[in-house]
């Protein structure tokens, strides 16, 4: 095994991310050297989604080019849609092996020999037997590190199925978690995302929170910035606000989804809060941090959402001082109860609605950019184009620097002084 080599494609979120490089760095401890996608790779590894309904056609697309790099690779299918759909991957040309949701973390244990199957090898536990919680980290890729510290989710909302492909919801310890945090904060990772399917909930079952966390984790050494990933509104208390507001480590940018701003569809798709609720929310985190920067997923197209709930849910994002917008259409996902809930949104009228929000989305950021302009900002360079460099702000602007700078993964003090037609701050460094 040790002249073998891994390559690796990873669809969907930064979950998904994390745990990709956490099974890469696994996998070189056994032996196999990581290189690029298209070096023709001896195994190759696609860690799926199941989140939009394209997840087949992605599948087979990406397992169709790994064999275009090296017909004899050894091809590996692990996350969520492995979870869901291990029939209908296995039936894939060219799959070799199918690894459910807590199989994937013990990947090395299938890799013994790596011939070509006639067909493809199925392990895959019921999820209902998935409770075991496999810490990771993102390292190498980019400037920042997406750390997952919790996985999986009781929430059981409508229409979505990642209970179904990921279990319930369960964390480390804070102490087990500090101690992952500190092989992060002794690499050369400036910024650390906080992620999970529901991280707030972090702690559930247990006497600890996702509070008791942050508190432990502001205390590290040698990161400079931790960001929270998605949080939902109901999980997101006052106390946690207040703490970011005076922390010295993480950053005024929240992800709050929100889905709908209409009442009456939130109690359908069965979230836990209302409208009211989230604008105290939005309201709150204003308040204290007049700059943050405050992102949005909203679905489009659900079932039952006539144009009224539709404008509903439009005025209300035009109400709340909000900076982006994620936007999801509307998939029908088999096992939830969604497609019951109301009459269908023909698919062209999908597509409309989700133009409409984009494009408030994008007046949402322009204002909240051009609001910043003028002010002085510590800014987090990451990539280097053309005779620029571009990084975020700690409130997630971002930021062009033109000039010939060797300054990757370096945090400097940025005068923002205009914006662009690509809705980017320019900036310029100050002493």
């Amino acid at each position: 095994m040790n002249h073998r080599t891994a390559a690796f494609y990873t669809l969907g979120c930064k979950l998904n991310f994390s745990e990709t490089s956490t099974i890469a760095r696994d996998l070189e401890e056994v032996g196999f050297a990581r290189v690029e996608f298209e070096k023709g790779a001896d195994i190759y590894i696609i860690n799926t989604c199941s989140v939009t309904d394209q997840a087949d056609k992605k599948c087979r697309n990406i397992v169709r080019k790994a064999l275009k790099y090296n017909p004899n690779a050894f091809v590996v299918v692990i996350g969520c849609y492995a979870q869901l759909k291990p029939k209908e991957i296995s039936s894939i040309n060219g799959v070799d092996l199918v690894l459910g949701a807590q199989e994937k973390f013990k990947i090395s244990n299938y890799l013994n020999k790596l011939d070509k199957n006639s067909s493809a090898v199925v392990m895959n536990k019921h999820i209902k037997h998935v409770n075991e919680f496999y810490p990771g980290y993102s390292q190498g890729d980019r400037v920042r590190s997406f750390f997952k510290v919790q996985d999986g989710c009781n929430y059981f909302c409508s229409f979505c199925t990642i209970p179904l492909a990921r279990g319930k919801s369960r964390s480390g310890s804070v102490k087990q978690t500090i101690l992952k945090a500190k092989e992060l904060a002794n690499s050369e990772v400036k910024e650390v995302v906080l992620t999970g399917v529901n991280i707030g909930d972090f702690g559930n079952g247990t006497n600890e929170n996702f509070y008791d966390l942050i508190k432990e984790l502001d205390k590290i050494e040698n990161i400079d910035r931790f960001r929270i990933s998605s949080i939902e509104p109901d999980l997101l208390s006052d106390q946690i606000i207040e703490f970011v507001h005076n922390s010295n480590k993480f950053v005024p940018h929240f992800h709050i989804p929100l889905q709908s701003g209409s009442d009456q569809l939130l109690k359908s798709m069965r979230r836990r809060y209302d409208t009211k609720l989230y604008s105290d929310k939005i309201e709150k985190i204003k308040k204290l941090m007049p700059n943050a920067c405050i992102g949005v997923d909203v679905i489009v197209g659900y079932p039952g959402e006539t144009d009224e709930e539709f404008n509903k849910t439009m005025n209300f994002l035009k109400s709340l001082p909000i900076s982006y917008l994620h936007v999801f259409t509307y998939s029908e996902r088999a096992n939830t109860t969604a497609p019951r809930m109301g009459e269908v949104v023909p698919m062209e009228e999908r597509r409309k609605r989700s133009k409409q929000l984009r494009i408030l989305s994008l007046k949402l950021k322009q204002k909240f950019y051009q609001e910043q302009i003028g002010s002085q900002e510590k800014v987090l360079l990451e990539t280097k184009e053309d005779n620029s460099i571009y990084g975020f702000t700690e409130n997630y602007i971002k930021v062009k620097i033109p000039g010939e700078m060797e300054l990757k993964n370096n945090i400097v003090n940025v005068k923002l002084k205009e914006l662009n037609s690509d809705i980017e701050a320019i900036g310029e460094i100050i002493n």
